[in-house]
C-alpha cells in the first residue's frame, strides 16, 4: 500500500513539473544574440504574465525592450523589479543603467550605476557594475574609483581586483596594479586573468623571466589553453630558449591558437635561432 502511494505521488509530482512552463530564458538570449529582439521580447512577456515573480527573465526583458528602442517598455519593467525587490536592491537601478547604455545614453547610464552604489552602501554591484562599464568605454578615470569602492565592499571578487588591475596598469600605475593582480589570486588562486595580469605586467617591465612564471603556472592549471602557450613561447624566445619556445609553439598549434599568431611566432624564431645558431642544439 505504502509503495503504491509514494508511486502516485511521483507521479503527481511529474505531470506537475510537466505542466510548469518551462523559463524561455535559453531561447530568449539566443534569440537577443541573433538580433531577433521582438521575438525575445514576445517570449519573455508572455511567460511572465503567467509568472509575474521570474526574477532572471524580468531582467533580461528590461534589456531586450532597450535594445529594440522600446526605453519605456524597459523602464516599466524596471518598476515592475523595484516592486519586488524593494527599496534597498540595486539590482533595479543596474537594470536601468543597462538600459540606459543600449539606448546610447552613457551619462545617465553611469549615474544609474552609481544610484545603485548610494542605494545599497555595502554592495559591490553598483560601483563595480559602473567600473567595468567605464572601463569598457575607455573612460579609466571614471572607472578606477568605482572599481576601488567595488573591491572595498568586496574583496573577495578575483574579477574586480583583476579590472581594477587592468585600469591601474593602463594608466601606467605598475605598482598598485601589481598589488590588485596579486589580491585578485589571494582573493581566488583558480582566478587566471589575474595570472594573466601578472604576466603582462612583467612584459610591460621587461622582465621575462617573472612573466614566464606565471604563463608556466596558467598552463599548469589549464592544460588545453592554448594562448599560455604562445605567451610561454614568446618568453622562451625572449630568454633564449629557443628549443623549449619550439616545443611550447608546437603544443600552441595542437591546442588550436590563432594560425596567424603560430605563424608569426614562426617566423621570429627563425628569425632568432639564424642569428644565434649556436643556441640550437645539434641534431
Amino acid at each position: 500500500m505504502l509503495a503504491r502511494l509514494l508511486s502516485i505521488v511521483g507521479l503527481c509530482s511529474a505531470l506537475a513539473a510537466c505542466g510548469a512552463a518551462a523559463s524561455p530564458l535559453p531561447r530568449a538570449t539566443m534569440l537577443t544574440e541573433k538580433g531577433q529582439h521582438e521575438e525575445a521580447a514576445w517570449l519573455l512577456r508572455g511567460y511572465l504574465a503567467k509568472n509575474p515573480a521570474a526574477l532572471p527573465e524580468r531582467r533580461l526583458l528590461v534589456r531586450v525592450e532597450a535594445s529594440r528602442g522600446q526605453l519605456g517598455a524597459a523602464q516599466e519593467q524596471v518598476a515592475q523589479l523595484e516592486r519586488q525587490l524593494g527599496p534597498k536592491s540595486p539590482i533595479p537601478l543596474v537594470e536601468l543603467g543597462h538600459a540606459m547604455e543600449l539606448a546610447h545614453r552613457f551619462d545617465e547610464a553611469l549615474a544609474a550605476y552609481d544610484a545603485a552604489a548610494r542605494q545599497a552602501p555595502a554592495d559591490p554591484l553598483g560601483p563595480l557594475t559602473g567600473g567595468l562599464r567605464a572601463a569598457r568605454w575607455g573612460e579609466l578615470e571614471l572607472a578606477a574609483p568605482r572599481l576601488q569602492e567595488a573591491v572595498r565592499r568586496g574583496p573577495k571578487n578575483p574579477t574586480a581586483w583583476h579590472a581594477l588591475g587592468l585600469v591601474q596598469l593602463s594608466r601606467g600605475e605598475l605598482v598598485a596594479a601589481e598589488r590588485a593582480y596579486r589580491a585578485g589570486l589571494l582573493a581566488d588562486p583558480r582566478a587566471l586573468e589575474n595570472r594573466v595580469g601578472l604576466a603582462t605586467l612583467a612584459l610591460t617591465r621587461g622582465d621575462l623571466a617573472a612573466a614566464l612564471v606565471q604563463y608556466d603556472a596558467i598552463a599548469a592549471s589549464r592544460p588545453s589553453f592554448a594562448d599560455a602557450q604562445l605567451g610561454r613561447s614568446f618568453t622562451l624566445m625572449g630568454l633564449g630558449r629557443f628549443e623549449d619556445a619550439r616545443h611550447a609553439l608546437d603544443r600552441a598549434a595542437r591546442l588550436g591558437a590563432s594560425p596567424a599568431v603560430v605563424a608569426r611566432q614562426r617566423r621570429e624564431l627563425a628569425r632568432r635561432t639564424s642569428a644565434h645558431p649556436a643556441s640550437v642544439p645539434a641534431p
